[in-house]
């Protein structure tokens, strides 16, 4: 009886093993395939791809119907023209990009100053009306971003930021996202270490900064990884906030490449993604360990 659980139980492990395996494959998938495909050259990419381009240019070819894309992960040849195209030969990449971290940077940094403070004030401070008004803030970031979008914008258009990186940077900061990971990090906190420093005289200042901040490194690291790959892939900010296509960060670049240059789309692709792949996996153990003393659950 007893090896017939255990025989069950591995049986168990085996198949969900599998399954995991499974969807593991599935969702990496598109990014093999870019990886891959990204040091192709860009004619065999058009040969591969000859469906995919010819139904994006509104071309029909009779001799391509009932046809399909040929997937291909290993190229003929491995060539790295297309990187070099991306990066050297085509400056508005590199300008794009610093653009984004022109933008991104200061989000981040603002917003893990502005939230952590504001959530010291809600997990251990008392004011009137401080439950409430946090229950305002969880509305607030339950809204679509859509819903806010509008009204920041007749915001920034009535102090004449519109056209400015001020007016993405300023709603940035004060997102309401962070305010709530921090207060419930910060919850967990003893208040016995803030009622101690009381006794000795130190000021709310003193005790933000000697012990919250201190004590809550892991909290702010998960947010500021977090804050990172929500502002990264920015897209509708730009496009409604700055007039200057100049002035764009690198997330709106990949939809002005041509159709006819998916060899330079999928390069890019993979330099687009790669400063968040990086920070995710040296950040992973304080995102989950952020997440995890903070109460969230997925």
């Amino acid at each position: 009886m007893q090896a017939t659980k255990h025989i069950k139980r591995r049986l168990r492990k085996v198949v969900l093993s599998v399954v995991l395996l499974a969807m593991a494959v599935v969702f990496l998938f598109p990014l093999i395939l870019a990886v891959t495909n990204s040091f192709m050259s860009e004619k065999e990419i058009e040969n591969s791809y000859s469906m995919v381009t010819s139904s994006n240019s509104g071309q029909k070819d009779s001799t391509l119907s009932g046809k399909y894309a040929n997937i291909k992960f290993i190229p003929d040849m491995v060539t790295i023209k297309q990187y070099y195209t991306a990066l050297i030969k085509r400056t508005q990449f590199l300008i794009k990009f610093w653009n984004s971290l022109i933008i991104v940077v200061p989000i981040i940094l603002g917003q893990i100053l502005v939230s952590s403070m504001a959530a010291y004030a809600f997990a251990k401070l008392e004011f009137v009306f401080r439950d409430k008004l946090f229950f305002t803030y969880i509305i607030i970031m339950m809204m679509p971003f859509q819903v806010t979008l509008v009204p920041n914008y007749i915001m920034a258009d009535k102090l004449g930021l519109v056209g400015s990186y001020s007016s993405i940077i300023l709603p940035g900061i004060f997102g309401t996202f962070g305010v709530f990971l921090m207060r419930q990090f910060m919850m967990y906190i003893p208040d016995a270490y803030v009622e101690s420093a009381k006794v000795d005289g130190a000021s709310q200042l003193r005790i933000f900064f000697s012990i919250i901040l201190p004590t809550s490194k892991t909290g702010l690291a998960a947010l500021a990884i977090l804050v990172f790959i929500d502002n990264w892939n920015m897209v509708e900010q730009p496009l409604i906030f700055l007039q200057d296509v100049n002035m764009h960060p690198l997330s709106t670049y990949l939809s002005s490449i041509n159709s006819g240059e998916m060899g330079i789309a999928f390069a890019a692709s993979i330099i687009y993604m790669l400063p968040m792949l990086l920070i995710f996996l040296y950040g992973e153990n304080y995102l989950v360990e952020g997440i995890q003393l903070s109460g969230l659950k997925g």
